[in-house]
């Protein structure tokens, strides 16, 4: 496809999308157009500055979607993973087995954005039944960059441990055939909410977790997540990457 050809499919594509939102294909790119406004809105929420929303705006969906499946996502994405390489390049193992990473489940190893597609791409309010009833499915696609990554880790000698919010008791075995299924196997361990933690919030209980892990004696070099809840407090590893997610907030 040559340049004009390419610039012709953006220009339908875009046009095609903004009609669909009751947007005028017209609208300058300045700062008083939703799309702006989504962009705005994006990179507020991904340095943290906007905390605890609940829903992503409604004049943001089709931003959202776009930007998830239309190649911009997976371009963030691989940078990201480009810069845990870049990082990796920096260490030497001292090779006693104890060197550990630490790589959070839903929407960093492998992708919801099919179960969010349902739901507006984030606009409708989080459903904890509707999200179980999915994700006994066991249908989430690994995400490639992070799973390409998963397994050079694993290579170069590092254990792998899965940290995720998902509940022990209801979704362990959806979860593991899910990762098995997507490729992700050679882990350490998989650790997710018990009866005992399920009351605390992601940040408490993802921090426990690393208390623990340090306890028994592994050096936490990497932590990645797609949550900020994920990375945050004591104990979240020498270094930390966030994988970006504008589709849900989990405090």
């Amino acid at each position: 496809m040559n340049i004009y050809k390419r610039v012709a499919f953006l220009f339908i594509f875009l046009t095609i999308s903004l009609v669909a939102t009751n947007a005028s294909p017209w609208i300058p790119m300045d700062g008083n157009n939703p799309v702006s406004y989504c962009l705005s809105w994006r990179l507020a929420i991904e340095t943290n500055n906007v905390r605890a929303w609940r829903t992503v705006p409604l004049q943001c969906m089709r931003y959202v979607e776009v930007y998830m499946l239309a190649g911009q996502y997976d371009r963030d994405v691989e940078l990201i993973v480009e810069q845990v390489r870049a990082y990796l390049n920096e260490i030497v193992l001292p090779g006693d087995g104890m060197d550990a990473w630490i790589l959070d489940v839903d929407d960093t190893c492998f992708s919801n954005v099919y179960y969010y597609r349902l739901k507006r791409y984030g606009c409708d309010p989080y459903d904890p039944t509707g999200f179980r009833t999915w994700a006994m499915k066991g249908e989430s696609p690994a995400i490639q960059p992070v799973l390409e990554l998963f397994n050079d880790l694993i290579e170069t000698g590092f254990k792998i441990f899965l940290v995720t919010g998902r509940d022990e008791e209801t979704l362990r075995q959806a979860t593991v055939e899910n990762l098995h299924n997507q490729g992700f196997t050679g882990y350490e361990r998989l650790i997710m909410r018990t009866a005992e933690n399920k009351r605390q919030s992601a940040a408490t209980y993802k921090t426990t977790i690393r208390k623990q892990l340090m306890e028994e004696g592994y050096r936490v070099w990497g932590n990645v997540g797609d949550q900020w809840s994920d990375i945050q407090g004591e104990y979240s590893g020498n270094r930390t990457f966030k994988i970006p997610n504008p589709m849900y907030f989990v405090p």
